[in-house]
């Protein structure tokens, strides 16, 4: 049983009989508190979607789900659900849009490293690799020489997420993002 300071992010927890998967934590300092940090966490339930904001203090322990991961490809989008393509057995997970909208602005059909996090069979989200290579749609014309100043310009990527790039990317050029930070990394 981890302690709540232990717990990231795409985790799932049991907390009061249910099953609950973490989208996001805030770690505080409360100021004149002899304890520790306090972890406030956004939860989902697997089963009903329904959200959850729960405050831990750092030493509180929380069970583990049973949580499985299993590799992916995104295959089609059907309306408000998303399909996921299982690489070893051809299994198809679908997903609404809403509980994958922040992960949908990294992923295309050519994608790899993307893991479907199952828990008790059920596909519950969505995992992403580190890094990622997305096409530029739209960007200001390059500048020549543009590599030799650390000026940035907006991106639009074709998932629809805008980056900040160096003046020397141009439309149509691959990039590398950094998934958790939503930065430009390097020409792909």
């Amino acid at each position: 049983m981890p302690k709540a300071s232990e717990i990231k992010k795409n985790q799932a927890v049991e907390y009061d009989g249910r099953v609950y998967f973490v989208k996001d934590i805030e770690r505080s300092v409360p100021q004149g508190r002899a304890g520790g940090s306090l972890y406030r966490m956004r939860m989902y339930d697997v089963v009903t979607n329904q959200k959850l904001d729960e405050t831990f203090k750092d030493s509180d322990m929380l069970n583990l789900a049973d949580l499985v991961r299993r590799p992916v490809m995104f295959s089609y989008a059907d309306g408000e659900e998303y399909v996921f393509m299982d690489n070893e057995d051809f299994t198809q997970y679908m997903l609404n849009k809403s509980a994958i909208e922040d992960e949908l602005l990294f992923i295309t059909e050519d994608t790899q490293g993307v893991m479907a996090i199952l828990v008790s069979e059920t596909p519950v989200a969505i995992d992403l690799p580190p890094t990622v290579e997305l096409t530029i749609e739209e960007t200001d014309p390059s500048i020549k020489g543009g590599s030799a100043t650390a000026r940035t310009k907006p991106a639009r990527l074709t998932t629809g997420l805008v980056v900040q790039v160096p003046e020397h990317i141009s439309t149509g050029d691959r990039i590398k993002v950094n998934v958790e930070e939503r930065k430009f990394l390097s020409r792909a």
